[in-house]
């Protein structure tokens, strides 16, 4: 398969390392891991794990399958699957391969990457897995993952005895996180199916702030996601900041968590020792960005940030202002934000909620490298949504065979 060929750049964590082609590709993914050649021989031979995936609209269910990946092994590879092949055998991707090689670089269970990897293990591909990756074993979820023609795209991994299982995360998927969306899209479409300009207006721009969530809409609050404090340790660090650390805060909604935000955390977390972010509630984020949102509640939102490589700790429900006592309590040196962003004109406003850093000289703004959005994200679906709702309709089908009849499958 031609994408399976591409497999010429190599990346390594915190700079780029170029031995080929994909020279564009390399120069849009800053950090994170990377691919490409064989392992260094070593006294013990590392375990080398590989697992796959589209990774579209990346979120905590990916992040915990890679987690869970990883302690299976010493060294992750990762396949990210190209755009061509997605489109081929589920439809159009809602996020590039760009896109998506920065959000499966930045996190932190990661170590290689490989990019454009095909969507089925061809026997091709799978010996040059095990013979140029030095791959051992082939990872996958529970749930089946089927080529057009029904069959097993993991059938020959399997065969040749080299394949693994984990457990899939429950109550998300990306097919769950478009169904949100399009179900929106479908309430608010009823009177005006032509024009969909009203829906992104809903779903992009902010009532005031009065936090009155009977405003008229239906509010996006159908996840099935159920949170465990198990599945919080299994995300965070476990270390906290040294006594002399440069702490920096950055806070956000950081919702449908995507590569913009990564590359903002990427840098903020290069301006000091120990990046502390701040994750707003779920009725802070209706009543500044309107309805609709936040399409991923607080504790989905809060481990998707947990995932990342450039976040050292999290608070989940942070405040909307960041006073003079939050700086004292957890000493923050710098208080950083973004230029790309849903809105900045409270920084015009009198409830400026970074007044106080503004005040004592230690907030600065950051020039962010992607102009990406949340808004961006769902723009993409409300203007493809026909093809994204068959692409749903379809995979709805199978999610619902397979919870019908999954059986238990431990966890780590």
């Amino acid at each position: 398969m031609e994408g399976a060929r591409k497999l010429t750049t190599a990346y390594l964590i915190g700079g780029i390392i170029l031995l080929g082609a994909s020279a564009v590709l390399a120069a849009q993914f800053h950090g994170g891991a990377f691919v490409g050649g064989k392992k260094k021989k070593g006294k013990r031979k590392p375990v080398r794990v590989y697992m796959d995936g589209c990774f579209d609209m990346m979120h905590y269910g990916h992040c915990n399958a890679l987690r869970q990946a990883r302690a299976l092994g010493d060294v992750l590879v990762v396949g990210v699957v190209s755009d061509d092949e997605i489109t081929a055998n589920k439809g159009p991707p809602v996020t590039p391969l760009h896109e998506r090689m920065i959000m499966v670089g930045a996190v932190k269970w990661v170590d290689e990457i490989i990019p454009d990897a095909p969507y089925a293990i061809t026997e091709d591909f799978m010996h040059k897995l095990f013979n140029e990756y030095d791959i051992d074993y082939i990872i996958h979820g529970d749930d089946p993952c089927l080529l057009p023609d029904g069959t097993d795209a993991y059938a020959l991994a399997k065969k040749a005895g080299r394949y693994k299982q984990i457990k899939r995360t429950e109550g998300v998927s990306t097919t769950d996180i478009v169904g949100r969306m399009l179900l929106c899209m479908r309430e608010r479409s009823l009177g005006d199916a032509q024009n969909h300009s009203s829906l992104q207006r809903q779903f992009s721009h902010g009532n005031s702030q009065t936090g009155d969530n009977s405003t008229t809409g239906t509010v996006t609050k159908i996840s099935n996601f159920l949170p465990t404090s198990r599945r919080i340790v299994q995300f965070s660090n476990g270390k906290g900041p040294g006594p002399d650390s440069r702490i920096v805060y950055i806070d956000g909604a950081f919702d449908l968590f995507h590569a913009g935000h990564v590359e903002i955390l990427r840098i903020a977390r290069e301006l000091g020792d120990f990046l502390l972010v701040g994750i707003h509630t779920d009725h802070t984020v209706s009543s500044t960005r309107g309805p609709h949102r936040p399409i991923m509640n607080l504790h989905e939102r809060s481990l998707s940030v947990l995932a990342c490589r450039y976040v050292d700790e999290v608070i989940i429900g942070a405040p909307w202002e960041v006073s003079k006592d939050m700086i004292t309590t957890f000493n923050i040196s710098l208080v950083v934000h973004g230029t790309i962003a849903e809105n900045m004109d409270f920084l015009k406003e009198e409830s400026n909620p970074y007044a106080v850093p503004m005040a004592i000289g230690i907030y600065q703004q950051l020039e962010s490298p992607l102009d990406i959005t949340t808004s961006t994200i769902i723009k993409r679906i409300v203007s493809n949504h026909e093809a994204f709702q068959k692409r749903n309709e379809k995979k709805e089908a199978t999610e619902k065979k397979y919870y019908e009849s999954k059986a238990f499958v431990a966890d780590d």
